[in-house]
């Protein structure tokens, strides 16, 4: 039997209003590495503008694990991942020039002292009004199967969420999917592979129409898989003709199609749901870090990394097929809208907002903007006492935010013309980018969880 409602007396403006509060205060989504929609870009008055240690902190959680991944948010639940070091091997020291064996044309051999390390490699779910831990699983307890540099971490992957089940990829440790309560659903070993220079891994994984898309580049045998959300089972595998990435892919919705696109040396895309290549594009550089930006026509897309090689910043038109690489000496293609040499991508992904591309956080306080419409220079600047930066920036209410590893996050103005706003200060460590619910923050540091909110 049907039933129909019927509102009396309400005006439409009234009830539109109604609705949109509804929305808003039931919609708690940042699901995802960079958010639902992979750009950082919130629109909400609810958000605080200023913050530091004593001033507009709900809660704060203490972090004794590590891990680089940021937190993410769905409903009333926060996600984090941490590898817990048990035991850990003394560090070798450093032999001094000369000493006998440190030839400079003698192969450094690998250290392979992690092998005899134990960790604990953990998922946790915190409760987003109180702060307090709901549960905590072990997802595994071991040695570490490869190995990671000083800098980084086990758990430098941002989980992932579709509201039912939470999946944490711990790189070459494996992938976990738990339900809400916190019940093991499956987990997949994928294999364990050499980066380089044992740097260990980075990528976080991406759902889409029930697949879970992870990106493995490595030193040995690089790939993309796609899995059954539900089971794990595999859907498709792509090789990859790349090395060590850090970079993680990007679903673009566009005008013309869904695409699955990733960052290395070449830029490729990929039909989600069966790997077909779409087309592939050279982007030079050595390694990718920074993940690209869209929108409904053009995805924004270079390489942060290479000494010798930086690489070219692209749009890439929506529809583009095969390689749409310039031909030698040329900047445009069929496929291509416009290229910028200039445009030097760091480690902190790009930002999109309002037809501008931001590029924030490059070491020693470099910033640029640029018009997404044409690839010409609006500005670029350099904003003093800047750290060292490793979280994605974001916008909201037209301000733009860079939180640097010493916990500062530096405000600006976004448009046309560069200007500091103000500084927020937390006396923490920070490399993870910011989950962001419909009226808080939530920054995860190397101490603490931090529920930012008004």
């Amino acid at each position: 039997m049907d039933h129909k409602i019927t509102f009396v007396g309400i005006k439409p403006w009234v009830l539109l209003g109604f609705i949109i509060l509804f929305a808003s205060c039931s919609d708690t989504k940042w699901s995802q590495f960079r958010g639902p929609g992979n750009n950082m870009v919130a629109e909400n008055s609810n958000l605080p503008d200023d913050w530091g240690m004593g001033k507009n902190i709900r809660w704060t959680y203490d972090l004794t694990g590590t891990g680089w991944s940021s937190p993410v948010v769905w409903g009333n639940n926060v996600f984090i991942a941490s590898a817990f070091a048990e035991k850990k091997s003394p560090v070798k020291p450093e032999e001094p020039e000369g000493a006998e064996g440190s030839d400079e044309q003698e192969q450094e051999k690998e250290d392979t002292s992690y092998l005899n390390d134990v960790y604990r490699w953990e998922v946790t779910c915190i409760d987003l009004k109180t702060g307090k831990k709901l549960w905590e699983q072990v997802a595994r307890k071991g040695n570490p199967r490869v190995g990671a540099e000083s800098g980084n971490t086990y758990a430098s992957e941002t989980p992932v969420t579709d509201g039912k089940r939470v999946y944490v990829y711990f790189g070459m440790t494996g992938v976990f999917c738990y339900d809400f309560s916190g019940n093991l659903v499956w987990q997949k070993d994928l294999g364990a592979y050499p980066t380089l220079n044992s740097w260990g891994t980075g990528s976080s994984p991406v759902l889409f129409q029930d697949l879970l898309f992870i990106q493995i580049d490595n030193e040995k045998s690089s790939f993309i898989v796609a899995l059954n959300a539900a089971d794990g089972e595999e859907k498709w595998r792509a090789e990859r003709q790349e090395k060590t990435n850090y970079s993680t892919p990007v679903i673009w919705k566009n005008k013309i199609r869904n695409e699955l696109v990733t960052a290395g040396t070449r830029a490729r895309s990929y039909d989600p749901a069966t790997g077909k290549l779409l087309w592939e594009l050279k982007l030079g550089g050595e390694m990718s870090i920074a993940s690209p930006v869209a929108d409904q026509d053009h995805l924004y897309i270079g390489i942060g990394r290479g000494e010798v090689d930086k690489g070219n910043f692209y749009a890439v038109k929506a529809g583009a097929e095969g390689d749409i690489t310039p031909a030698e000496g040329q900047q445009i293609s069929n496929g291509i809208a416009w290229s910028q040499p200039k445009a030097e991508v760091g480690v902190t992904s790009p930002l999109l907002h309002n037809g501008l591309i931001y590029f924030l956080g490059g070491r020693g306080g470099k910033m640029s903007c640029f018009d997404a419409a044409t690839g010409d220079s609006v500005y670029r600047a350099k904003a003093d006492s800047v750290a060292s930066c490793w979280a994605s920036p974001w916008v909201n209410n037209g301000k733009i935010f860079l939180t640097d590893e010493k916990g500062t996050t530096h405000v600006f103005k976004a448009g046309k013309k560069f200007e500091l706003l103000s500084r927020n200060k937390l006396t923490d460590k920070i490399w993870s980018s910011v989950a962001i619910t419909k009226d808080a923050y939530i920054l995860k540091g190397v101490k603490s969880l931090y529920c930012i909110g008004k």
